[in-house]
């Protein structure tokens, strides 16, 4: 058989795109297509199936800016920004460093044999300044998980911060 795309799966349900921004002009074209008709068609093929989806699309970029500069279509953009929800980014809510860090770890591989953090390490992660944001984090998170195996605590030499790292390299 035929292999189902993401809108067939998604039929009755909810889509989410990542990275909306990062989507070529030619296939946002078919993505408001498919929004305002709520039709797709196989490639390749001829007939057409409707499918009723709800699409949530995130982006870190100002897809206001790529209207204007003709990188995003207008008509794209005003159909997804229905119901915009801004989410600042981790540098901008500190309070929710420790709490997110620790679901990582719970999440993690070792998640079942949990390692504390250490308060310093809560200090340590509150005042850095997350250019890579809440991906930084977890992946921070992840590392120093690895790194504190078989100890009982994660400690701050246990914690690598790439944007600190690549400043001392130059």
């Amino acid at each position: 058989g035929r292999k189902k795309g993401l809108f067939e799966v998604a039929h009755g349900g909810t889509l989410f795109i990542d990275e909306i921004a990062e989507l070529p002009l030619a296939l946002q074209t078919k993505l408001l297509r498919v929004l305002e008709t709520g039709a797709i068609r196989h490639l390749g093929g001829t007939e057409y199936i409707n499918v009723d989806v709800r699409v949530l699309a995130a982006t870190h970029r100002d897809l206001q800016g790529m209207v204007e500069r003709g990188e995003f279509r207008q008509d794209l953009y005003y159909r997804l920004s229905a119901f915009p929800v801004h989410i600042p980014t981790l540098r901008e809510r500190p309070d929710d460093i420790a709490a997110l860090a620790e679901n990582f770890l719970a999440g993690s591989d070792e998640g079942d044999r949990f390692i504390p953090l250490s308060p310093e390490v809560i200090e340590a992660l509150m005042t850095y300044s997350y250019p890579g944001n809440v991906r930084e984090l977890r992946n921070i998170i992840e590392r120093a998980a690895i790194l504190a195996y078989g100890g009982d605590m994660i400690r701050p030499e246990h914690l690598v911060f790439e944007s600190l790292r690549r400043d001392a390299d130059l």
